[in-house]
C-alpha cells in the first residue's frame, strides 16, 4: 500500500465511522497528519462525522484550526461537516458563525444549521434562517420545509404554519408520498390545538392524491398523538383500532399514547392489555416509559398498591429502571388519595434517584399538610433551603394579531 496516497487512508477512516469505530477514525487522521499524507476533503469530513459521535469538541476544533490554515475553508462540503459537528456537540453559535464564512452557501449548509437551531429549541433563530435561505438564493427542499414546520410547532406558531402548508400545496404535488412533511403538518396543527386541520391533513382531505398512498406507522403515531394530547382519548382507541384493521404495525410510542388514554379514561383492564400485547402479540421491548403510563394508569384508578407492587417488580427483577416520573405519579396519587404510608416510602425512592427534586418535595410537603404534620413539614422546610431548592416557575405566552 503506497503510504502517502489519501485514498486507501480515506477508505479506512470511513470504514471505522461507519463501523461505530470512531475513536480509531481519529487515530487514523492523526496517522495521516503526522506522516505528511495528503487530507482533502473526504478525511476531513469523516473525521469531523467522527468526531461529533465522540463528542470530541477539542479534537473537531483542531480540524476546524487545520482547515482555515490549509484553505479548506471555502469548501461547502467541509463547511457542512463542520456545521453538523458543532451543532450535534449543542455549540448552535459557532455553527452559526461557519455557515456565515462559506463563501458559496448551499440548501445542504443551510439545512445542517436548522438541525442545530431545531435540535438546541431555538424555534426563533430557524424560522429566520429559513426566511433568509431565498435571499441567499437557497432553495428548499423537503427536509427545510419540514424543519420549518417543526419551528411552527415549537413555537405553536400556526398562521406561519399555515402558510407553509400553503406553500406546500403550490411547489410539492407528491405531498402524499412525503410521510415527514405529512407528520409535521399534522402535529403543527395540533400542537396549535386544531385538530380537525390535522385530522384532514391525516386524511388528505380535499387533495387530488395521483398515486396509491401508503400511510405508515409514523403517520399514524403521529396522528394518536395530536388526539392524546387534545384531550381527545376515545378517539384515541378508535384509531388505534383502525390502524391494527389496516395492517398497520403499531410502534412503542402508540403504545404509550394509547395506554395513556385508557389511564384518562378509567379503563384499567384495558390499558393493563395492551401493555401485556407489546411484549406478547407484538414483540416490542418495554421500556421505563411504558411502565411508567402504566404506574400513572393504576394510580388514575385508585390502584396504589397494584402500583406500589409493579413499581418493586420493575426495580428487583430488572424488568425496567425506574424512573422519577413513575415514583412522582405514585406520590402525586398518594397525595389525592390521603395514602401517607405509600407517600412516604414513594417520595423517599424518587429523592434516592434525584436528591435535588424541588417538585417531588413539594408535593411531599402537600401530603403532610393534608394530615396536619406541621412537624415534618417544617423539617422538610430546613432540608429544602440546606440543598437550596427552588421550584421552577411556569409560564406562558400569547400569539399576538393584528
Amino acid at each position: 500500500m503506497n503510504s502517502t496516497n489519501p485514498l486507501h487512508f480515506n477508505v479506512i477512516i470511513s470504514d471505522f465511522c461507519q463501523k461505530g469505530f470512531p475513536f480509531l477514525a481519529l487515530t487514523a487522521f492523526s496517522f495521516m497528519h503526522k506522516n505528511d499524507v495528503p487530507l482533502d476533503t473526504y478525511a476531513l469530513c469523516s473525521t469531523l462525522t467522527a468526531s461529533s459521535k465522540l463528542k470530541d469538541v477539542y479534537f473537531g476544533r483542531q480540524i476546524h484550526a487545520h482547515v482555515g490554515k490549509s484553505g479548506w475553508s471555502a469548501s461547502v462540503f467541509v463547511g457542512s461537516a463542520l456545521i453538523n459537528m458543532y451543532s450535534k456537540l449543542s455549540n448552535v453559535k459557532d455553527a452559526a458563525l461557519v455557515f456565515d464564512e462559506i463563501p458559496e452557501k448551499n440548501t445542504v449548509c443551510a439545512n445542517a444549521l436548522l438541525s442545530g437551531y431545531g435540535e438546541a429549541g431555538l424555534w426563533v433563530q430557524e424560522l429566520e434562517l429559513v426566511r433568509k435561505m431565498p435571499v441567499l438564493k437557497l432553495k428548499y427542499d423537503h427536509f427545510t420545509l419540514s424543519a420549518s414546520l417543526r419551528a411552527c410547532t415549537g413555537l405553536s406558531a400556526v398562521e406561519m404554519g399555515r402558510q407553509l402548508h400553503c406553500y406546500l400545496l403550490r411547489t410539492t404535488p407528491d405531498i402524499e408520498n412525503d410521510v415527514f412533511l405529512q407528520s409535521a403538518l399534522i402535529e403543527m396543527y395540533g400542537k396549535c390545538g386544531l385538530v380537525n386541520k390535522a385530522w384532514q391533513v391525516f386524511k388528505l382531505a380535499g387533495m387530488e392524491v395521483r398515486t396509491e398512498r401508503s400511510r405508515d406507522v409514523v403517520l399514524w403515531t403521529s396522528m394518536l398523538g395530536v388526539y392524546g394530547k387534545n384531550g381527545q382519548y376515545k378517539e384515541v382507541i378508535d384509531l388505534y383500532n383502525e390502524m391494527l384493521n389496516e395492517g398497520i404495525k403499531p410502534d412503542g410510542i402508540a403504545f404509550l399514547t394509547v395506554i395513556s388514554a385508557c389511564g384518562h379514561t378509567g379503563q384499567v383492564h384495558a390499558g393493563v392489555k395492551y401493555f401485556e400485547s407489546m411484549a406478547n402479540d407484538f414483540k416490542l421491548d418495554l421500556g421505563p416509559e411504558h411502565y411508567s403510563c402504566l404506574v400513572d394508569l393504576l394510580c388514575r384508578a385508585g390502584e396504589l398498591q397494584k402500583a406500589w407492587e409493579l413499581l418493586n417488580q420493575t426495580l428487583y427483577k430488572g424488568k425496567g429502571n425506574c424512573t422519577i416520573s413513575m415514583w412522582g405519579a405514585l406520590l402525586s396519587a398518594c397525595v389525592d388519595r390521603g395514602n401517607i404510608e405509600l407517600g412516604k416510602l414513594a417520595a423517599e425512592r424518587a429523592l434516592e434517584l434525584d436528591p435535588q427534586n424541588a417538585g417531588i418535595c413539594i408535593m411531599l410537603s402537600n401530603l403532610y399538610a393534608r394530615f396536619g404534620m406541621w412537624d415534618e413539614i417544617g423539617r422538610l422546610r430546613v432540608l429544602i433551603n440546606a440543598r437550596g431548592l427552588r421550584k421552577d416557575v411556569g409560564c406562558s405566552w400569547v400569539q399576538v394579531t393584528s
